[in-house]
């Protein structure tokens, strides 16, 4: 229990919200008076009984939270997604105070930093050096601790030049280059991060997710919203879907993001939706030798796929591609090729593909799978951008022959399938 630095039960958050009314194209100045008068007289009424006031002739509830529960311990990297509207911001907004839960309770054990929108906490017209001890301060530091992490925060930054510049002529940019700098730098015990490095360059992100890695080894608390499924596969091993306001899934951040391709329109064919029929990917997995997201470069690259079967499929193939940071396939691996067939039984089955000797250049990669009949028939299931790693090279060693260029793995890889299950 004592690990438990966030602990939400059964939170809700209602909004209410109004409609104006549709108007004919014809309105009589009596008619105004009295829309006027009955908005005045409403208004009157909500101030003396200490209601919001809300604009419109009607009232509609909104519930953009509802009955969400979930525990993160101390040094969990955990991302959030789903679709917009899904709740994502809202929940973020509880968890740093900013607005109070309607209904249920939350528990937060240590200091919050939360990077919301570009620029949360500045003042327009003061400096960028000002800026950082007013936020600094916002956040609950010291003038001594502001002022020992100075320079390193505007050497992340990179405003040097513009360090005494008023923030109100920043660029986006340049706003949420130091808004980041300043939250991360100032050792919050949790740090909770919207989707506003969407707005920074392609190496300021690069810079940001490191930084994060660096706090959650640290033993603090990342929490990390992003439409960007490469960076929460890289960042978090952990991850919690949200659906209409609520947790429709939490669980490995793998599983969650498969989760989330599979009820997004378009993501997988038009076979997946009948799940007592046909077969479905239900797990992908990178084994590696310390069961974390980095492989090493020489070394063999495993992958386990487990596939659900509800009914007896006479023939079945699964197939990989391997994918880079610029979305270019740089590897291929199919099961069909090999002369096994999966399927046959009801039940899960497990593929382990192995390729003994990674020769992959160093970077992030992701998955791209395909479950389908033999070449030629039905596609069950694509699921694009999933199980998401990264390659390193093993220190001390030199590795000769490398190809820059696309490579496919013939003869270089396993395949093994085994029936793991029955279906109940």
């Amino acid at each position: 229990m004592s690990d438990i630095v966030i602990k939400a039960e059964t939170l809700g958050k209602r909004y209410i919200i109004g409609h104006q009314a549709e108007r004919g194209g014809y309105t009589a100045l009596r008619d105004v008076l009295m829309q006027n008068a009955r908005a005045l007289w409403n208004k009157t009424k909500d101030i003396a009984k200490g209601k919001p006031i809300i604009q419109g002739d009607t009232m509609e509830e909104v519930w953009a939270l509802k009955d969400v529960s979930f525990e993160i311990l101390r040094g969990e990297a955990v991302g959030i997604i789903g679709r917009n509207g899904a709740g994502k911001s809202t929940l973020l907004k509880v968890l740093s105070r900013i607005t109070e839960p309607t209904t249920g309770r939350l528990t937060i054990k240590g200091r919050v930093a939360s990077l919301l929108e570009v620029g949360t906490g500045f003042h327009q017209e003061l400096s960028g050096r000002e800026n950082i001890y007013l936020n600094g301060t916002i956040l609950g530091m010291t003038r001594k601790e502001i002022k020992r992490k100075f320079d390193e925060i505007v050497t992340f930054a990179e405003i040097e030049k513009f360090l005494d510049t008023p923030v109100k002529r920043y660029s986006s940019g340049m706003y949420v280059r130091l808004a980041f700098a300043v939250a991360s730098h100032l050792e919050p015990e949790i740090l909770v991060v919207d989707e506003v490095l969407a707005v920074g360059d392609a190496e300021f992100q690069k810079r940001c997710l490191g930084k994060m890695s660096e706090i959650t080894s640290g033993g603090r608390t990342v929490l990390f919203v992003s439409h960007n499924l490469a960076a929460v596969g890289s960042l978090t091993n952990r991850s919690i879907l949200l659906k209409n306001g609520s947790v429709a899934l939490d669980s490995v951040t793998d599983d969650v993001i498969i989760g989330y391709l599979k009820s997004a329109d378009g993501e997988s064919s038009q076979y997946v939706a009948e799940k007592d029929k046909y077969p479905y990917i239900s797990n992908i997995s990178l084994i590696t030798s310390d069961g974390g997201r980095i492989q090493r470069n020489g070394q063999p690259l495993v992958i386990q796929i487990k596939i659900k079967f509800a009914e007896p499929t006479p023939k079945a193939c699964f197939s990989f591609q391997i994918f880079n940071e610029m979305g270019i396939a740089v590897a291929h691996c199919w099961q069909y090729e090999k002369g096994q067939d999966i399927g046959c039984e009801s039940g899960v089955y497990q593929l382990t593909f192995t390729i003994p000797m990674v020769r992959l250049n160093v970077g992030n990669y992701s998955l791209t799978c395909h479950l389908s009949e033999p070449p030629g028939g039905r596609v069950f299931e694509r699921l694009k951008d999933v199980c998401h790693f990264s390659v390193e090279i093993i220190e001390g060693t030199t590795l000769f022959g490398w190809r820059r260029d696309a490579c496919t793995y013939h003869e270089e890889y396993t395949c093994e399938a085994m029936r793991i299950e029955a279906v109940n």
